[in-house]
């Protein structure tokens, strides 16, 4: 019975959906733009990709509501749409598959921009002055 209700797709296998990708930790800002139902439009929503790796991705949105399986995904900074199928959703975290492979050259870009702007962050916190209490370090009074 429950193959009568499958289609001839439930049993093709693929190697893409076996595989697994190195996977990188990354804070970048991306938007989710998803084409509404028969073609009336189009929807975008702000996300923050938390790791990426070739094969797919995790990132975290405001809300699901309305969101379909199947969406491109913009990480801002690139030129690129990437084309996404669903595998999980909880609550305002999602993981996805990329419908095709991530070219190495776009990772490599995504990583890196991000470890750029981390270190940027590390040098402005190094050249911040350090305030020092130095009635703690004589002793009590």
């Amino acid at each position: 019975m429950t193959m009568l209700r499958a289609t001839h797709l439930a049993t093709v296998k693929s190697a893409i959906y076996d595989l697994r990708w190195e996977e990188f930790n990354v804070k970048r800002p991306a938007r989710i733009v998803a084409v509404r139902p028969c073609l009336t439009g189009v929807s975008m929503r702000s996300a923050e990709i938390i790791d990426i790796s070739q094969g797919g991705a995790t990132f975290i949105v405001s809300t699901t509501a309305g969101l379909p399986k199947h969406y491109y995904l913009n990480i801002l900074g690139l030129a690129y749409r990437i084309g996404c199928a669903e595998v999980y959703r909880n609550k305002e975290r999602i993981g996805v598959r990329f419908i095709n492979l991530l070219d190495p050259e776009v990772l490599r870009r995504v990583v890196r921009a991000d470890f750029l702007v981390g270190n940027m962050e590390a040098i402005d916190a190094r050249r911040a002055p350090m305030f020092r209490d130095t009635r703690l370090a004589a002793g009590p009074a």
